[in-house]
């Protein structure tokens, strides 16, 4: 049984890989690109989830307007430590949770049908004083995971669930060093 608030995402030795959802215009020029560019916004906090099966929830498969596909972000393990080390549970003082440069969620996990586990994934949202170092410095690689989601989703539609879910990224728990435990756990 897995606890109830674990990081768990797509790493390895240097980077992680953290999933959003945006529109075509905003994922075909970071494509293009290879990083953020415009139309994405820079003025304004933009929310990372290493849970694919949340943001698989979240964006209704890549269905949601305006989130019609699905990009996996694969940014460096320094700037995910970096971010989570300036972090604020939403669930703090108001005035903290204003002031921060990075604010962190727990939300529950959700199952492929988007049931939700009794256990909670995280969601980081890099604030817009730090959204250019987000962009420019920590993201390594940006991959479209849209058709791959679509086939899984038709995948789970018509009850092959075992199939779709060699197309879901592999996931295991984060180690994460004791002092961004403490910052990033509720009841802290």
């Amino acid at each position: 049984m897995a606890p109830q608030y674990q990081i768990r995402a797509d790493y390895d030795a240097r980077t992680i890989v953290v999933y959003q959802a945006y529109s075509p215009a905003i994922a075909d020029a970071a494509l293009r690109a290879g990083h953020f560019v415009a139309p994405f916004s820079f003025h304004r906090m933009t929310w990372i989830k290493p849970s694919f099966m949340w943001l698989m929830h979240r964006s209704n498969w890549a269905r949601k307007p305006g989130q019609e596909r699905v990009l996996a972000v694969r940014i460096t393990r320094e700037g995910w430590e970096e971010a989570l080390s300036q972090a604020v549970l939403t669930t703090a003082d108001p005035a903290e949770v204003a002031q921060a440069a990075v604010h962190v969620q727990w939300d529950p996990e959700r199952s492929p049908r988007g049931a939700a586990l009794n256990h909670y994934s995280i969601q980081v949202g890099i604030g817009r004083h730090l959204i250019r170092t987000f962009t420019d410095d920590w993201i390594v690689g940006l991959t479209d995971l849209t058709p791959r989601i679509r086939k899984a989703s038709a995948l789970i539609q018509t009850g092959h669930f075992t199939k779709a879910q060699r197309l879901f990224p592999a996931e295991r728990a984060y180690p994460m060093p004791r002092t961004l435990e403490a910052v990033v756990s509720p009841g802290r």
